[in-house]
């Protein structure tokens, strides 16, 4: 068997069987080590529907195996042909079914100039997608170290306030709406987080210890569904979502946010995340525009699926990674630069949310942002399983509170009023949810 993807560059992340917590499922590829993402490539040929794999990852290699659990005769052939003649080792494989086509990671020859054969290859009539292999980030800055429910940090949960997240939660708390996780891995041990967790898979490697280890993934999910009312730490956005974990990023250093992806990686978990039915994909990170994700990101939006993403920065000059995908894109409310006029705004900034090992601490950036707006989204899909990406924005967009403050210049999302303007009932200004329940004319779809 050849080496594995370099989707895998950065070295160790995490799989495993995890003891007391949630079942992590390994799907990774074998590990080359650390190696510069520019000597690789990702090329796609067409591969009909058929003879693929049953799901995403189930194999190291596409065509070492037999159907069906590999590309097509065809496919095999015509990327063995390309292989032979632009001088190219295949990394790693993998058929990706919703977009019918087999996927492949190529190292480059030494000599060889990326640009150059990625020119030669979008002339070349067989090859449906050619593309550097691109980085991802997620978006996180470091902290600045300056009733109804039990729990006992809700008073610091500076978001949750600002949000009217509280006042939300009498109509919807994401009961049972399924919620993918693309980032690290994330403490599925945490006291605050295991009940909430119906599903993790590490598309990286099979460290599971490291799995737990993770911090920026534990962030992440501990905004959107902390467990309420267990008498510890904090309360989820949506603390009745049922989270399912893809790690798909490498956290760079010990007890630091900062991590990395690339497209491969986040393109099988992209497709990991149709396999469980997801409703809601948080996508808590930032990179180039990537033809292969964001097909994948227009087909989960054709299925269905709602997609909530981290703004790129305008001062990059290029388009982001959600730029023309048709995600919904969040950018922290406290931020001084410009986000897109598109993004929406959500609460930034020193955030209190879960570390690994059961710990608690306070996050800044705009993946916490997005995190945040991720969670009323499921509060939104509770009550409409049906609800389109572009009725969700709009909603979003048209009822969030506007910014009055130094500490909030762009405003924010309201979780209360989004919910009220999406039955079409209902008000936010009174604690007794029996006073929120009057009829109220309007809104953007009748409540489930």
């Amino acid at each position: 068997m050849r080496s594995a993807c370099a989707a895998l560059l950065a070295g160790a992340l995490m799989g495993g069987c995890v003891g007391g917590g949630a079942h992590i499922e390994s799907r990774a590829l074998p590990n080359i080590g650390s190696e510069p993402p520019d000597r690789f490539i990702i090329a796609a040929v067409d591969n009909p529907p058929g003879a693929l794999l049953s799901r995403a990852g189930s194999t190291p290699r596409g065509y070492d195996t037999v159907a069906p659990y590999g590309p097509s005769s065809s496919a095999r052939q015509v990327m063995h042909a390309l292989e032979q003649e632009y001088r190219l080792r295949e990394v790693s494989a993998w058929p990706i079914e919703p977009l019918h086509m087999h996927c492949a990671v190529l190292r480059l020859p030494e000599d060889a100039d990326r640009a150059t054969l990625l020119e030669a290859l979008a002339h070349d009539r067989r090859v449906r997608l050619a593309e550097p292999l691109h980085t991802f980030a997620t978006r996180s800055s470091e902290p600045d170290r300056r009733s109804e429910y039990n729990d006992p940090y809700l008073e610091l949960q500076r978001g949750f306030r600002q949000m009217h997240v509280r006042e939300a939660h009498p109509f919807s708390r994401g009961a049972g709406v399924r919620v993918a996780i693309i980032d690290t891995g994330a403490d599925t041990d945490h006291p605050d987080l295991a009940r909430s967790i119906a599903g993790a898979t590490n598309l990286v490697d099979s460290d599971t210890r490291q799995f737990k280890s993770d911090r920026h993934g534990t962030e992440v999910a501990g905004v959107i569904a902390a467990v309420a009312n267990n008498r510890q730490g904090i309360v989820g956005v949506a603390p009745e979502a049922r989270l399912f974990l893809f790690k798909a990023c490498w956290q760079e250093r010990p007890d630091a946010d900062a991590a990395s992806c690339n497209s491969f990686t986040l393109a099988r978990a992209l497709v990991a995340a149709f396999d469980a039915h997801a409703q809601v994909v948080n996508l808590s990170l930032a990179g180039p525009a990537d033809s292969l994700l964001t097909d994948l990101i227009r087909e989960g939006l054709r299925r269905g699926v709602l997609f909530v993403g981290a703004a790129s920065e305008p001062a990059a000059g290029k388009p982001g990674l959600l730029d023309e995908a048709g995600a919904i894109e969040v950018a922290s409310s406290e931020a001084s630069a410009a986000a897109p006029g598109s993004a929406l705004r959500a609460p930034g900034r020193e955030i209190l949310t879960l570390l690994p090992g059961g710990r608690y601490d306070f996050a800044s950036g705009d993946s916490i942002a997005t995190a945040q707006v991720t969670g009323v989204v499921a509060l939104l899909l509770e009550k409409d399983h049906a609800l389109s990406s572009a009725t969700a924005l709009k909603v979003l967009r048209d009822t969030s509170a506007h910014g009055d403050t130094g500490d909030d210049p762009a405003g924010h999302v309201d979780a209360c009023a989004a919910m009220i303007a999406l039955m079409g009932r209902g008000s936010c200004d009174s604690p007794g949810p029996e006073a929120r329940f009057a009829e109220k004319e309007g809104g953007f779809g009748a409540a489930h």
